[in-house]
């Protein structure tokens, strides 16, 4: 459990360092993007200016007549406007590609971390639920096994006990029969004895 804890950290950890890197890489390049386009456009309207400037006093040298000075600056200013109204619109078009990266891109970082997410939270509880029930069964196992080995032990005892209890009794039986038999015996023996006495006893004061 502890190994699977330090795994899951680990996981964790990792993914929340790529999605940085790849957050902190996708800010950096649309800020040199919108950087680029912003100095392009600069540039651009600098060069701009700078020919309307020479077109304009190069008229201004050549043309005398007003009418021709007029129209060449009017059309100086509608190139000037054209220019700067493509540039406005070139930024805005850059600016708006740019947020919608932004946006795409941590849509995706956030789907990602969250999928990462709920895959290290299935695969812990798997690994919790298996790992408990395989302790479940092994404790069930252990507890049967103990329980047969002790009815196991309770039914030798008894059988031997019971054993013990018949011999004993049977020895004991065995004991009071050979007494008895031993003392009818001798109780035979002595009566006879006494008898046979006696008779001699009789006849011998009878011959007398």
């Amino acid at each position: 459990v502890v190994i699977l804890a330090v795994v899951v950290a680990a996981a964790v950890v990792a993914v929340v360092v790529v999605v940085v890197v790849v957050v902190v890489v996708v800010v950096v390049v649309v800020v040199v993007v919108v950087v680029v386009v912003a100095v392009a456009v600069v540039v651009i309207l600098a060069v701009v200016v700078a020919a309307v400037v020479v077109v304009v006093v190069a008229a201004c040298s050549i043309v005398v007549k007003g009418t021709v000075l007029v129209v060449v600056v009017v059309v100086v200013v509608i190139v000037i406007v054209v220019v700067i109204v493509v540039l406005v619109v070139v930024v805005v078009v850059v600016v708006k590609v740019a947020i919608v990266v932004v946006v795409v891109v941590t849509v995706v970082v956030i789907v990602v971390v969250v999928v990462v997410v709920v895959v290290v939270v299935v695969v812990v509880v798997v690994v919790v639920v298996v790992v408990v029930v395989t302790l479940v069964v092994v404790v069930v196992v252990v507890v049967v096994e103990v329980v047969v080995v002790v009815v196991e032990v309770v039914v030798v005892v008894v059988v031997v006990l019971t054993v013990v209890i018949v011999v004993v009794v049977v020895v004991v039986v065995v004991v009071v029969v050979v007494v008895v038999v031993v003392v009818a015996v001798v109780v035979v023996v002595v009566v006879v004895v006494v008898v046979s006495s006696s008779s001699g006893s009789s006849s011998k004061l009878n011959n007398d």
